[in-house]
């Protein structure tokens, strides 16, 4: 008998997904029936977007994994009911895309570029922006897409101090972890990316005694998770001018609202969390290895830790 494949994302996703996910799964040899509704007991797979589909996955008791499409999954890690095996979406073309969204902003922030953008030319004598080797940037998170980001502006010459809550070691990033650590990254950085999952270690990470070490003027990006920073917290250095920019991708709430001071503030870029989107093409591979795995007996990819909540 086929697998079965619970699609439980939405209807609007599985029209972008079901051609993907049907030519990828047969890429993989597989040949599972892939549906978007199913007795629990029928159920072999789940594929679910946290927020949408499923919520007691107590009845499906022959589900062998549930698989989702976000990188991020901590609205679901915590959910009771979630026992099978829980793997997260790390795709090419998303790393890609991050990669993208970083790079951009950082040499956006380094060159300057806003100044002559956003305001007419007045004078001649505006300043040479310094070189990238004298240009310190913090990656906050080490997991696929910050050592993805971080290589990639090591290429460009940046030298980037690398943090993560735990040791890590990525070759040519000088690594760091641990309070100290974090003390010691922000306190050189003149740009600071935030590419942390959001757990209960991580929840408002960067606060007031976190701005407050990082240099006068510094730049914050924040493509990963919009509760990593206190909001509060930043404004206040904002205004005082502490911190000279920051550029938010991802928040609390989103859409965020629009009476949120981030939204007219003249030192903050908002972007409507686009800094890296899961792509039907490249995703469905991924989940059709997944399913080729449960298949075969071999070990998922990407699997959740669930204690460390990514």
């Amino acid at each position: 008998m086929s697998p079965v494949i619970l699609f439980s994302a939405g209807a609007e996703r599985f029209e972008v997904y079901a051609e993907p996910l049907r030519d990828a799964l047969r890429a993989a040899g597989v040949s599972p029936r892939v549906v978007t509704e199913a007795a629990p007991e029928e159920v072999d797979y789940i594929v679910v977007a946290p927020g949408s589909g499923i919520t007691d996955f107590g009845p499906y008791t022959r589900c062998k994994a549930v698989l989702s499409l976000w990188a991020g999954v901590e609205r679901m890690v915590g959910n009771p009911t979630l026992t099978q095996p829980l793997c997260r979406m790390v795709d090419t073309a998303l790393e890609a895309g991050m990669v993208e969204y970083v790079t951009g902003h950082v040499l956006r922030h380094h060159l300057g570029m806003d100044r002559f953008i956003n305001r007419p030319l007045t004078g001649w004598e505006a300043g040479v922006p310094p070189l990238a080797s004298e240009r310190p940037v913090a990656m906050l998170g080490l997991g696929a897409l910050g050592r993805a980001c971080a290589r990639a502006l090591t290429e460009l010459g940046f030298p980037v101090l690398g943090w993560s809550r735990s040791p890590r070691d990525v070759a040519g990033i000088a690594c760091h972890h641990g309070a100290e650590g974090l003390a010691e990254v922000l306190g050189r950085a003149q740009i600071v990316v935030t590419l942390l999952p959001l757990t209960p270690q991580t929840e408002n990470l960067i606060d007031a005694a976190a701005l407050a070490r990082v240099p006068q003027g510094a730049v914050l990006i924040n493509p990963g998770r919009g509760a990593l920073i206190d909001d509060d917290a930043l404004l206040a250095a904002l205004e005082r001018g502490h911190i000279g920019h920051a550029t938010l991708d991802v928040f609390r709430t989103e859409p965020l609202p629009e009476d949120h001071p981030y939204r007219t503030h003249p030192h903050v870029t908002v972007t409507p969390h686009i800094a890296a989107a899961t792509r039907p093409e490249t995703a469905s591979r991924v989940i059709a290895e997944n399913v080729r795995r449960g298949e075969a007996g071999e070990p998922f990819l990407h699997l959740v830790d669930r204690d460390r909540g990514y």
